[in-house]
């Protein structure tokens, strides 16, 4: 009876700890299983993620797709304003040159009349005066005619010298052609018989001469 009920006490003592083992492997199916859900459960929020990123480089990829029409389109509207600005740009600076050019044209001698104006004056005083003197008459016209001179040098007026000087087709123009007056003096200048002019260098005037042949 002893032995008996040591037996039974192993095959209790046996079950009891089968049951421990049971509740061990049990624990741990259940804890593989979490894991498992865990695992399964970090997939899927992986994917969706990964879906997701798709998705936005889809779209980022069908906007970089749309971007460069787009961005064409407005540097068309950009361009045809800058157009538009400098075509007015171009007829305002037309209208006021042509404006410029017109007033220059009706006014451009006014300098030069405001400078002989006091010639005009001299004169005037001249034609008062009630002197019959030829003399004092003469040395007047002279001082009259030196400041006339003066006055369009002032203005960029020169002769052109003619005295024996060398026949220069840019500034002389020959009306006459003299024989006879030695190889010294030909192609030269023999006599001038109207006077030339220049203007700031450019010819107004040929002096007309005649010319040792």
């Amino acid at each position: 009876m002893f032995k008996k009920f040591k037996t039974m006490s192993k095959e209790k003592e046996i079950n009891i700890e089968d049951g421990n083992v049971q509740e061990t492997v049990q624990n741990e199916n259940n804890e593989q299983t979490t894991q498992n859900e865990n695992t399964e459960e970090n997939q899927n929020t992986d994917n969706k993620a990964e879906e997701g990123d798709n998705n936005t480089d889809a779209a980022d990829k069908k906007a970089e797709e749309v971007d460069p029409l787009t961005k064409a389109q407005q540097e068309v509207e950009e361009l045809k304003k800058q157009l538009l600005y400098k075509t007015a740009e171009f007829e305002n600076y037309r209208k006021r040159t042509l404006k410029e050019k017109a007033e220059l044209i009706l006014n451009g001698g006014e300098k030069t009349v405001a400078a002989i104006l006091p010639i005009l004056d001299d004169f005037e005083r001249a034609i008062a005066d009630k002197s019959e003197d030829p003399k004092v008459i003469k040395e007047g016209v002279q001082m009259i005619f030196n400041k006339f001179v003066k006055t369009l040098e002032g203005l960029g007026v020169k002769k052109i010298e003619t005295n024996d000087k060398d026949f220069d087709v840019d500034f002389h123009e020959a009306i006459a052609m003299v024989p006879g007056m030695g190889d010294d003096k030909k192609g030269k200048i023999i006599d001038c018989v109207q006077t030339g002019y220049t203007m700031n260098d450019k010819v107004i005037r040929h002096a007309k001469v005649a010319v040792g042949q």
